[in-house]
């Protein structure tokens, strides 16, 4: 079968994709490399909002059709999520947010990121022996909660770009609370996943255990606290939440957790602000890809991996190819190597993007992977540095608790958006209404390793680095694409494969969100159980590398500009693509 035919196979399946893409299709067969039935993509002329529940994408859907900015229609999207989806993001966590706007033709980037607290040491994560505590002991519990960022970028992205008048924002999510919503069996089977943690603190228990039982899938749930505090917001805008009586709540909520007590304090509530930061853009193709650099590790590791593999035909390769496959994973090694040494806070340590993202650089990185195996070792580089210190590696752990919003508006305003409160359901804390995060195990526990400083240690006031990576696709200086997604440090990957998925391989938007998983961090390729990634479990054995069959729930949010909009959600998750 010659990759037309593929592509024309796909299209079929897939229930459309465009003849365009057919015909330009270059690549040899590669086998119908597609997750579960695969949707056509969603096509709209004026505007599309991708989000994690349909409930959200249809608030979103509603502020776009009344003439709303992608701005507007975020926050009535992320008000409903904290609601429908707690385990994943909410007033209580933070994000990073990517915005093109079609006036000026600029790209802006708005961290979101949590704080540490002001009194936040080094130590923070150690026990009294000074080795690191286990990881779910530091997540659950005041010690891990930072200052929340969400409520903040939400008013701060409205005065920038909104449109529509604050108060109307909020009304499904208000209306949702108050009179109620079905639990979503993905919210159902998370909670029960959880139940040994959820139940730790009273306001948790009480309002995901109802008479003492789990909630289960298609159960009315109301939250008239959460109904309160949007009232409040609505209202008076974030500074309640700041300087306010619910700040108040939710740092009495951390100093209440007497079993793994917090440092949250009303001062460094006060002290929060949102910070524009630089876009990260790297080129690979034709196309820029631009993202949000540190504290997030997400765009700079995204243009490393794809600038190791732009001098690789991938497309003659094809998905199914173990070639392409070892070409990927190793080149994603690499760049996980440089993340862990390098990237953090640039507020508190100098970090060397353009000589991460330099070609000389990366094609020095790519000479590496000029052999027929895996790779034996992976170790960080040596870029371009203007200091002379010598950092440590890191070793954080990045869960997968996030979601994704993907949206563009009638006036060519473009946005992605991934927020989180980091593991399912955070801190296990409630205040307010809302889960706490607990980011702040997003820093290495360890601040030093073979005697020297690691970059993403705890310090006070710093924000923990992240593998969020939102993303915006230019093209001759306007937008082409715009995706991202959840899945703590596997985001890296599911936002790069997504990328070669579409660039190399021509698949249209809901084919790349819905392609298979396989993914290479740190020397362990995991291929995405019960797919066509399986097939390839053999084949990368026999390259060298140790191979793990398992779940990988990604959760990608895609809309491509063009003639037109497209939108794809990914079919693992509830979400939905919704335009006209």
């Amino acid at each position: 079968m010659t990759m037309r035919a593929f592509v024309l196979t796909l299209a079929v399946l897939a229930g459309g994709a465009t003849a365009q893409q057919a015909t330009d299709a270059v690549a040899p067969e590669a086998g119908n490399f597609l997750v579960q039935d695969v949707r056509a993509p969603v096509q709209a002329k004026e505007w599309m909002v991708v989000a994690a529940h349909p409930l959200a994408s249809k608030a979103g859907a509603r502020v776009l059709r009344e003439g709303g900015t992608a701005a507007d229609a975020m926050i009535a999207v992320q008000l409903v999520l904290g609601l429908v989806e707690p385990q994943s993001s909410g007033l209580g966590g933070g994000a990073f947010l990517v915005w093109y706007d079609a006036a000026s033709g600029e790209l802006t980037t708005l961290d979101a990121r949590e704080t540490a607290p002001v009194s936040a040491t080094p130590l923070l994560f150690l026990n009294d022996e000074g080795q690191p505590l286990e990881f779910m002991q530091a997540v659950v519990g005041g010690r891990s909660v930072g200052v929340p960022g969400t409520p903040m970028l939400l008013a701060e992205a409205h005065a920038r770009w909104g449109r529509l008048d604050w108060p109307d924002l909020f009304t499904e999510a208000r209306q949702h609370a108050k009179e109620g919503f079905e639990v979503s069996p993905r919210m159902s089977a998370s909670i029960a996943a959880n139940a040994d943690t959820l139940d730790r603190y009273p306001a948790t228990r009480d309002y995901f255990f109802p008479e003492g039982r789990i909630l289960k899938a298609g159960a009315l749930l109301k939250n008239p606290a959460y109904a309160q505090t949007l009232d409040i917001f609505a209202s008076d805008g974030p500074e309640p939440f700041y300087t306010g009586e619910i700040a108040r709540q939710v740092t009495r909520a951390v100093q209440a957790a007497e079993d793994n007590l917090g440092a949250l304090s009303a001062m460094d509530m006060a002290l929060y602000s949102v910070k524009e930061r630089a876009a990260v853009c790297a080129p690979y193709r034709t196309l820029e890809v631009c993202g949000m650099g540190p504290p997030s590790s997400g765009a700079i590791a995204v243009g490393q991996i794809l600038g190791t593999l732009e001098g690789y035909d991938l497309a003659a390769l094809g998905p199914a190819d173990a070639e392409a496959r070892r070409l990927i994973g190793d080149a994603t090694r690499l760049a996980f190597a440089d993340r862990g040494r390098y990237v953090a806070d640039s507020d508190y340590v100098p970090v060397p993007v353009d000589g991460l993202l330099a070609p000389a650089y990366l094609r020095t990185r790519a000479e590496l992977l000029d052999r027929s195996d895996a790779l034996p070792e992976v170790e960080a580089g040596a870029p371009e540095f203007d200091h002379a210190l010598l950092w440590g590696d890191d070793d954080a752990i990045d869960l997968p608790s996030t979601s994704h919003i993907s949206i563009v508006d009638s006036y060519g305003n473009a946005l992605s958006m991934t927020t989180t409160i980091e593991n399912a359901f955070g801190s296990n804390i409630m205040a307010a209404g809302f889960l706490l995060n607990n980011e702040l195990t997003d820093f290495s526990f360890a601040s030093h390793e073979g005697g020297r400083p690691v970059a993403n240690r705890v310090e006070p006031g710093k924000r923990p680095r992240s593998s969020m990576a939102p993303t915006i696709v230019m093209k001759d200086g306007a937008p082409v694409l715009v995706l991202g997604s959840p899945g703590g440090s596997q985001i890296i990957s599911y936002v790069a494969n997504a990328l070669i998925g579409y660039v190399d391989w021509r698949m249209d938007v809901q084919q790349m969100v819905a392609m298979p998983h396989l993914t290479n961090r740190f020397g362990t390729y995991e291929l995405e159980e019960g797919t066509q990634a399986e097939a390839l479990a053999d084949p990368l054995r026999d390259m060298g590398f140790e191979v793990d069959l398992r779940g990988l729930n990604s959760g990608l949010h895609a809309i491509a500009i063009g003639d037109g909009l497209q939108g794809g959600a990914d079919p693992r998750r509830e979400g939905l693509a919704i335009g006209e």
